[in-house]
């Protein structure tokens, strides 16, 4: 079987499975849609640990087609992000359902198969703002932790 076929068809089926968990039940009386990941998601802890698990065979299949490290790292952080804001009661499960981090993996695979520069350049770019906001929040944690401990300090000195 050649490579573009073999492609096409694990596209198609992250495709299908992306829809099931995000977007298969629609919610009557609205045009919104949830899936099985935000059912799932309703079982404290496990639920949300399952999501995650079954979201990462996206990221799983991307990486067996051989998408870049800069792509993968993108759809590791949708998954991240969908499963620890999904651990939060109530809040999470509408978050899971409204953020869709499977079609969102989806469409950045599709992305890269379809344009591959374009796509990998604008993940470097989300990667290269997500570990710079990442350094900044610690050093604002580092500075806020000094000036607390400062006062602290402070006020058992008086």
């Amino acid at each position: 079987m050649d490579q573009r076929r073999l492609t096409w068809q694990v596209r198609e089926r992250l495709t299908w499975l992306a829809w099931l968990l995000d977007s298969s039940i629609p919610i009557p009386g609205t045009r919104l849609t949830i899936g099985l990941d935000a059912l799932i998601g309703l079982v404290p802890v496990l639920g949300d640990a399952v999501g995650v698990l079954l979201s990462s065979y996206i990221v799983r299949e991307a990486a067996a087609l051989g998408a870049p490290r800069s792509i993968l790292a993108r759809m590791a952080f949708n998954v991240a992000l969908e499963g620890l804001i999904g651990m939060i009661p109530l809040a999470g499960d509408v978050f899971d359902a409204a953020w869709k981090a499977n079609q969102r993996n989806v469409r950045l695979l599709g992305a890269w198969l379809d344009a591959p520069r374009a796509a990998q350049r604008s993940s470097r770019a989300f990667v290269a703002a997500l570990v710079a906001g990442t350094a900044a929040f610690l050093v604002a944690a580092c500075v806020a932790g000094f000036f607390i401990a400062r006062w602290l300090w402070s006020l058992l000195g008086t």
